[in-house]
């Protein structure tokens, strides 16, 4: 019997603001600015929830988790995560890997790649080398390029039983 693997894309973008806690993946980052949202606003978390839910044919992290809903506001992204999973066993489908490309100015990921990585995969019950995230500039374009937002590109491989 084949392994029934699927893909999802999950992209998110935020605006930044300065005074604003930088949350990204889980982590707190220190940074003069951070995400504004409805909720934490941590991009790397949406866009890999919804790049495994896409996977698995459920539905989208904003359908499930609407902006509109006070129960979201402010809330920790990592219970979007747990919540996002819980879905996936139910349906008996499994992460078996995330590549996550972030697109900002800042704040600058190398420092904080690692400790992202090990959140991410802890999130995802997946080992450490089945997470990369990479942080990539807008060369000046843009809103990402002046410093004023973010985005997100998470791609998930889901095993689906």
């Amino acid at each position: 019997m084949t392994a029934d693997l699927r893909i999802g894309l999950g992209i998110d973008t935020h605006r930044l603001a300065a005074g604003q806690p930088c949350r990204l993946g889980g982590i707190l980052i220190p940074s003069e600015v951070g995400p504004t949202g409805h909720s934490d606003g941590d991009a790397i978390l949406h866009a890999a929830c919804d790049a495994c839910l896409g996977a698995a044919g459920l539905d989208d992290l904003g359908s499930l988790f609407p902006d509109n809903d006070d129960a979201n506001r402010d809330r920790d992204s990592r219970e979007f995560c747990h919540e996002t999973l819980a879905l996936l066993q139910k349906r008996g489908s499994r992460v078996l890997s995330l590549d996550i490309v972030v697109e900002a100015e800042q704040p600058k990921l190398a420092p904080h790649r690692a400790a992202i990585r090990a959140s991410v995969a802890a999130l995802f019950e997946v080992t450490e080398d089945r997470v990369n995230v990479k942080g990539k500039t807008a060369e000046s374009l843009g809103e990402i390029g002046r410093g004023e937002a973010l985005r997100v590109t998470a791609v998930a491989l889901v095993e689906n039983t």
